[in-house]
């Protein structure tokens, strides 16, 4: 059973910078890709980030210049650094780990979301 638990969500301004962390509790975490994905009210989830356990990344084109993606495979943690961020960006934010270790495999286990608000 593999749990996933989000944190760093929070209320920024416009320019502003967050970093989400996500905790991995459960066997072979360390082993699968792991990333992000948000949805914004009204509308589909996206993938924003999937990182590899030997750190291939990939990152939503559209925001490849302001989100970093990066794990700790000793802790079983994935980060998602924000910056720059603008009011488009709110929305919650979803860690997953997948069901396998390629960077576009499916997400099998979720967490339960953390929101990010952007805005004056």
């Amino acid at each position: 059973q593999v749990q996933l638990v989000e944190s760093g969500g929070g209320l920024v301004q416009p320019g502003g910078s967050l970093t989400l962390s996500c905790k991995g509790f459960g066997s072979n975490v360390y082993r699968n890709t792991m990333g992000w994905y948000r949805q914004a009210p009204g509308k589909q989830r996206d993938l924003v980030a999937a990182i590899t356990p030997g750190n291939t990344k990939s990152v939503k084109v559209s925001l490849k210049d302001r989100f970093t993606v990066s794990r700790d495979n000793v802790n079983d943690v994935v980060y998602l650094q924000m910056t720059s961020l603008q009011p488009e960006d709110s929305a919650v934010y979803s860690c997953y780990s997948a069901a396998g270790d390629l960077v576009n495999s499916p997400p099998e286990h979720w967490g339960q979301g953390t929101q990010v608000t952007v805005s004056s």
